[in-house]
């Protein structure tokens, strides 16, 4: 980044911090502030207590309506403002949300949704209509959801979405306001789980159609129907979340208010934290910044909890040279996983050495793919792909590694970046972009090496592998597809045998890890901090946060 820039980047966060402390972001935190009930000056004023959370995000979400966003910050936003007909528990699994009955067809393929009496933020009720209107609005391919896929165990879903059928012919059936009912194409064990996330939440189809960007600002149009509704939000510097009163569980919902700031730096967010200033840092929110690890695990505030997670490189398999599968590999083999984890990163995560995490069940095993810190190896696929490329020298090879900006990713290429000129002698960049700059990055295949990792959405294999099965997958970003593969992963959907199943899957991932179109560095675990009068922000299992369950305490 050039020194002009980086100038800007120090003004522009400067500005901001200036905005946040305008907006009351900053002040006196994790308080019940008092407000004042009654009429002024009868002295029968009663003092009510305000509970107030204070968060800080890395950045302007990318997106703010649930059938487009693709990240863990919108995401965990949503799941605040939105809800579906279920939501995951402590232990990411299900439990009825919107749905007051579900009932399911003997052949596990008919799922019938009895919705309670609940309303949209505009005093509309929400209706099974909604629900139709969101999920073909995500499957309709003029919309550019990188999330259809999620849709695709209903029948007639992946036709509409690829262009091969007709939107009358999703298995989506209105029978009345109040009751969905949806046709499955094959038995899915997770669907359940499925309909807690992001792109299954409903959108008031009445206020989508008079306004298509309902969702770019607060105000009458950001219409939602979850436990908090958007009251403020400043681009690009802080957001604010108010109890929504006609939420239909609002009763145990116990903060009022939650005000999240952007500040892009950890080290910033950190400093922040030990002012008192913002009440819990961490996953899935803002990072813990790497230097910071140490000194917060010595005065044990530092939390550590499993994550089914992965940390990988994306490797653009039509990029200049790696379009080469040698190359890939070599790339992959020479990466010191443990001395990374060890030296820097320093969570108590796990070298990866597949795709899908240990954290799932029936992938806790080693399954042989790859060793760590293969040297040997990595020089031995360096000279085939050179061969096969035609290259003379290994330094005639530049790799670019293109991040978003943060402290923890840029160590992290750092890292890698030194072990491949090392050890492979090839010329290695390291390209820094904004978040959404990033993003764009890897969705046009404008990269080589792409830092990005997966965390999963549903506690299945499936959600680690799915996104590889077609090159057009919304979230796959490598160019990479392969028949066997995308064979594979259809049997998978079709098998009912959980063993069969299973095996299905990891043959699977035996031909990507094989064809590496991405490079997999750590499993990754839950870091956070956070102030002992804060209570129920323990992230779950697959690294979510549900903020209507979170609390301040005295």
């Amino acid at each position: 980044m050039a020194k002009k820039k980086k100038y800007v980047l120090f003004t522009l966060l400067a500005i901001i911090s200036l905005i946040l402390a305008a907006c009351n972001f900053g002040g006196e935190t994790a308080k019940e502030e008092e407000g004042t009930k009654g009429e002024k000056g009868t002295g029968n004023e009663v003092q009510e207590k305000k509970k107030a959370l204070n968060l800080v995000i890395a950045s302007e979400p990318p997106a703010m309506n649930p059938q487009l966003a693709t990240d863990t910050t919108s995401g965990n936003i949503l799941l605040s403002l939105f809800e579906g007909l279920t939501r995951l528990d402590k232990d990411a699994k299900y439990e009825k949300a919107l749905a007051e009955d579900i009932q399911v067809s003997d052949d596990q393929l008919t799922y019938t949704f009895k919705l309670r009496d609940a309303k949209w933020t505009n005093g509309d009720s929400v209706v099974a209509g909604d629900f139709e209107y969101a999920w073909k609005w995500a499957l309709d391919p003029a919309n550019t959801s990188e999330y259809a896929s999620q849709l695709y165990p209903i029948k007639g879903a992946e036709e509409f979405n690829t262009g091969k059928g007709s939107a009358d012919d999703i298995a989506i059936k209105v029978v009345d306001d109040k009751t969905l009912e949806v046709t499955l194409a094959n038995p899915t064990p997770y669907f359940l789980e499925l309909t807690a996330f992001q792109t299954y939440m409903p959108i008031n189809k009445k206020v989508a159609e008079a306004n298509k960007e309902w969702y770019a600002d607060a105000g009458e149009n950001y219409v939602t129907n979850g436990p908090f509704k958007l009251a403020e939000w400043q681009h690009d510097a802080s957001l604010k979340l108010e109890k929504n009163a006609d939420y239909w569980d609002v009763a145990n919902v116990k903060l009022d208010e939650v005000n999240i700031g952007m500040v892009e730096k950890e080290p910033t967010a950190v400093s922040k934290f030990k002012a008192g200033e913002i009440d819990y840092l961490g996953s899935p929110f803002q990072t813990v910044a790497l230097d910071s690890i140490d000194e917060f695990k010595k005065s044990k505030q530092l939390n550590i909890q499993p994550l089914a997670g992965v940390y990988w490189y994306k490797l653009n398999t039509k990029g200049k040279f790696t379009k080469n599968a040698n190359i890939r590999k070599a790339l992959t083999l020479a990466i010191n996983r443990q001395e990374l984890i060890s030296n820097v990163t320093k969570g108590e995560q796990t070298p990866a050495l597949g795709m899908v995490p240990s954290a799932v069940a029936g992938f806790e095993e080693d399954r042989g793919y790859i060793k760590d810190n293969d040297i040997e190896g990595a020089k031995a696929a360096l000279e085939a792909g050179m061969k096969e490329l035609g290259i003379k020298k290994a330094s005639d090879i530049e790799i670019g590694i293109s991040i978003n900006t943060s402290e923890a990713h840029n160590a992290i290429a750092q890292f890698i970046q030194e072990g491949w000129k090392k050890n492979l002698g090839i010329k290695v960049k390291i390209d820094n972009s904004e978040w959404q700059v990033f993003l764009d990055k890897l969705t046009n295949l404008d990269y080589e090496v792409g830092r990005m990792g997966w965390i999963a959405d549903y506690r299945d294999p499936y959600t680690f592998l799915e996104m590889y099965s077609t090159a057009d997958n919304g979230n796959n970003d490598t160019g990479w597809e392969n028949p066997k593969y995308k064979a594979l992963m259809k049997k998978s959907v079709a098998e009912k045998d959980p063993a069969k199943r299973l095996e299905i899957l990891k043959e699977a991932e035996g031909i990507a890890m094989g064809e590496l179109p991405v490079a997999p560095i750590y499993y990754y675990t839950s870091l956070f901090v956070k102030k002992d009068s804060v209570t129920g922000m323990e992230p779950d299992p697959i690294g979510n946060i549900q903020l209507k369950r979170a609390d301040i305490t005295e």
